[in-house]
């Protein structure tokens, strides 16, 4: 197995900030609970308080791949679709 880093990126639309923190809030306990997972770690932009920023680390491509497929992701994604602008995941390699 090789150990991946993920950076996803959340976005609120402007007013909905409040509803996706909560939502976002809610992922963070049943996937830090998911096997597989090294690193779940939700952030604000300091500077862009709309942007939400999840660093994560995991054991496999596998383990990212079933937490993709979980029922608490799906139900967020299905949650959170209005109120979302912009959304991005970035699954990474360590080099150094």
């Amino acid at each position: 197995m090789s150990e991946i880093a993920v950076v996803a990126i959340s976005v609120a639309k402007p007013g909905y900030e409040a509803q996706l923190l909560e939502a976002l809030e809610g992922i963070v306990g049943p996937t830090r609970k998911e096997q597989g997972v090294l690193q779940y770690d939700l952030h604000r932009d300091v500077q862009e308080p709309r942007r939400f920023v999840f660093v994560e680390r995991w054991e496999s491509r596998e383990a990212l791949a079933a937490h993709a497929k979980s029922a608490h992701i799906e139900a967020y994604k299905r949650a959170v679709a209005d109120w979302v602008e912009h959304a991005e995941i970035r699954v990474v390699s360590k080099i150094a």
